[in-house]
């Protein structure tokens, strides 16, 4: 958008459009008839195409100005939703929102998108709640939750939810600091260990089996199945176990080097993780403000798809 363009002259286009006439848009937005005249010709200028005819009785739009109404009127509308949900925040302390992640979001996203959160609306009350694919899928289905962010499920897990993508993950196979397979990695040999594997009904567990079948791994009979990400770190780093997680889950244990990931190529197991929520409901302004700062976050991180 061409940043000369100001609010002032979105406003006059479409005042003076909705009355037909310059006098009675002057009139309506209380300036005169040359200052509006003025305003209106500053727009064309910057578009560089003409938006208005002017004639004896008032003004018509032409084809370009049928165009840019369009969205001008719906500028002015978002603009107007959204001064309304900041009002309506900043006199309700009452006003909350129910989210629930999945755990690689929650290690990774959310602290971020909280913090941002905080600051667009300090008087709101954010509950917040982690688990499994299908559980907070259910919950959210049943209205328990307002959004959920994490992966896409399976197809038959997604009914009645939309999804909105907002970046992509994989699947990492992470092992404390020392551990003899960060020293020989053979992922042929992962089942000489115990493994923190993805139980069913888990999101990233059908993509890790295909990933196991597809490079030759049989059954790994030694094997626990969770995605406590808080029992995943500290049973990691106290035992020679391999643990199979999504990589937000683990983020800053590998960036500390605390655990370390296995130099396999895992981009069979990559997906979309997004938002959900249920189609058939309107966000509150609570929860437009809360979508703001996860664009907010992500642009800042630079992982905006």
């Amino acid at each position: 958008m061409d940043r000369r363009i100001k609010i002032r002259h979105i406003q006059s286009f479409v005042e003076i459009a909705r009355e037909g006439s310059l006098k009675r848009a002057a009139e309506k937005l209380y300036l005169t008839q040359p200052a509006i005249s003025k305003t209106l010709k500053e727009l064309e200028d910057i578009l560089g195409a003409p938006l208005m005819l002017r004639n004896r009785s008032g003004v018509s739009l032409t084809d370009q100005g049928e165009v840019f109404l369009h969205f001008a009127q719906m500028s002015l509308a978002s603009l107007q939703q959204g001064l309304q949900g900041i009002e309506q925040i900043g006199k309700d302390a009452s006003q909350r929102i129910r989210v629930g992640s999945l755990p690689s979001v929650a290690a990774s996203l959310m602290p971020s998108v909280v913090e941002e959160f905080s600051k667009l609306a300090p008087r709101a009350t954010l509950s917040m709640v982690d688990g499994p694919h299908h559980y907070l899928v259910d919950r959210l289905r049943l209205g328990d939750l307002d959004l959920v962010i994490g992966r896409l499920g399976a197809p038959d897990t997604m009914q009645g939810i939309s999804f909105t993508q907002l970046y992509t993950e994989q699947v990492e196979f992470v092992v404390r600091a020392g551990h003899p397979l960060a020293k020989d990695p053979d992922l042929q040999r992962i089942g000489d260990w115990q493994v923190l594997f993805p139980p069913a009904g888990s999101a990233i567990q059908p993509l890790v089996e295909r990933f196991l079948i597809a490079n030759g791994v049989g059954d790994l009979p030694n094997r626990i199945e969770t995605v406590s990400g808080a029992f995943g770190r500290v049973y990691t780093r106290n035992a020679d176990a391999v643990w199979v997680i999504s990589s937000g889950v683990v983020a800053r244990e590998l960036a500390d080097g605390i655990l370390v990931k296995l130099p396999f190529d895992t981009g069979l197991t990559q997906g979309p993780v997004g938002l959900m929520a249920r189609p058939e409901t309107t966000d509150t302004p609570v929860a437009q403000l809360f979508r703001l700062a996860i664009r907010n976050v992500l642009e800042n991180q630079h992982i905006i798809p």
